[in-house]
């Protein structure tokens, strides 16, 4: 088996993804420590190997409570949507249209009026009154325009689409379907019946009938249903604010690494996929390894989800735990049995609010968001869970032997293809990749189907929102 970060291509079949450290943890004696280094520190590894808090030497010290029992994957993402139900929800909102898409209705859409609300031609062409041939009045309607008087049995009138139909027509004669003839006379080249193309008044509602219900994902074509309906505003519930803490001394904002620092993955990347998943982010702010700066950060934060980087592990300037001991937080969920980011957690701060901690390596803490953040921002947003679906492997994958995976892949056919570059610290398989597989303890073989995590950019999902 070779660490993934050698390979040439960019699949992986055979568990060929898993990096040396687990590779080794799956060969080891029964009973010995099947730990992998990002689980034993929660940081990121400037070395590219994991086992070392960035680059510290120092080993890191037991957590009174950490990793006891890790939660399984499923249960963990049932905890998160569970606390966010019992969390105390804030007042539902009326916005403007402009800005509902993505948001649910926290009101049923009703009618507060006919649609369409007049008689209204459906074709251009010409509206007549009793049988043909026609005679023809002079001048036309047009929609937006007041119509001209009502015909009598025997006339006809130019109309546009959209048009109100004046009164005592019976049809609207496509312009295809008639020709004018001698002495300004139409005659219909098909059979005309009455009411053809015409859009009665009522015809899509009445006032007072629901439209849609309260819980619906607002679409572009609900904001045109609303906006058809005579809606300026509608009520929704709110987007959950979100704000990211960036924990470690050793990130660079800009430039090249260098001494033992290493580039801000994280920064970059949760903000815009916190917002993807719906969120509101309300600030992203680096607070390096001071326990003080995140205690008064956290005590101090006005969003319904924190989301700190790094610091879930116990090395010596992992402050997440104790800080969370400190302030008298609610621990829901410590450590996670997935691979990679097991030692993500979840914790509720406040009735209103709650934290999820995510790892320091990149493709950890995307593991951490798809696990913990989702199903917590999902149902803080009253939005409804996706339909689980499965899709055959292409390839054999390695599995933990008593964790989940979650690894990256691209659909091919219909089939999964299992991406290379997935170790914890990578992000090159996660920005290539479609998808994540849920790989079950023990691994899966070739054409076996697995769950797949839908990515929230590659998906239809009306909440995707990078601005």
């Amino acid at each position: 088996m070779t660490p993934s970060g050698t390979h040439s291509g960019p699949y992986a079949g055979n568990g060929d993804d898993l990096d040396v450290e687990e590779a080794l943890a799956l060969v080891r004696e029964p009973g010995a420590d099947r730990t992998d280094p990002t689980d034993r520190t929660g940081r990121a590894d400037p070395s590219g190997r994991e086992g070392h808090a960035h680059g510290r030497s120092e080993q890191p010290h037991p957590h009174p409570h950490h990793h006891a029992g890790a939660t399984p994957w499923p249960r963990a993402r049932e905890i998160a949507a569970r606390a966010a139900r019992a969390a105390k929800r804030r007042p539902d909102l009326s916005v403007a249209l402009g800005d509902a898409l993505g948001l649910v209705l926290a009101a049923p859409l009703d009618a507060l009026g006919d649609l369409p609300s007049f008689d209204t031609s459906a074709m251009d062409g010409w509206a007549v009154a009793g049988p043909g041939p026609w005679r023809l009045r002079d001048g036309g309607v047009l929609a937006g325009h007041t119509p001209p008087e009502p015909l009598t049995d025997g006339e006809a009138v130019r109309i546009a689409t959209g048009a109100r139909v004046p009164t005592g027509v019976t049809a609207v004669l496509r312009g295809e379907h008639g020709r004018t003839g001698p002495q300004d006379r139409l005659h219909a080249t098909q059979e005309t019946s009455h009411g053809q193309d015409i859009r009665p008044r009522g015809q899509e509602c009445r006032r007072g009938d629901q439209l849609l219900p309260t819980g619906t994902l607002i679409t572009p074509a609900v904001l045109g249903l609303a906006a058809a309906a005579g809606y300026d505003t509608v009520t929704v519930v709110p987007r959950p604010r979100a704000e990211v803490l960036v924990l470690g001394d050793e990130l660079l904002t800009e430039g090249l690494p260098h001494d033992g620092l290493i580039r801000d993955a994280l920064g970059p990347m949760l903000a815009p996929w916190l917002r993807a998943l719906g969120a509101e982010v309300i600030a992203v702010r680096r607070l390096g390894d001071d326990a003080k700066a995140l205690r008064e950060a956290i005590t101090a934060s006005r969003a319904d989800l924190i989301v700190t980087t790094g610091g879930t592990a116990a090395g010596p300037v992992d402050h997440v735990h104790p800080t969370l001991d400190r302030i008298g937080a609610e621990l829901l969920v410590d450590g996670v049995a997935v691979r990679p980011g097991h030692p993500m957690l979840l914790a509720r701060t406040k009735a209103d609010q709650h934290l999820v901690g995510l790892p320091g390596n990149p493709l950890a803490a995307v593991s951490g968001l798809v696990t913990l953040a989702e199903p917590l921002l999902r149902t803080l947003a009253a939005h409804p869970a996706a339909e689980p679906y499965e899709t055959p492997l292409r390839e054999a994958v390695q599995g933990h032997p008593h964790d989940t995976r979650l690894v990256p892949v691209v659909l091919r056919g219909e089939r999964a293809v299992p991406l290379h570059y997935s170790g914890p610290a990578m992000l090159r398989g996660i920005a290539a990749a479609e998808a994540l597989a849920v790989v079950p303890p023990g691994g899966a073989q070739q054409g076996a189907g697995l769950e797949l995590l839908d990515l929230p950019w590659t998906t239809a999902g009306i909440g995707v929102c990078f601005t």
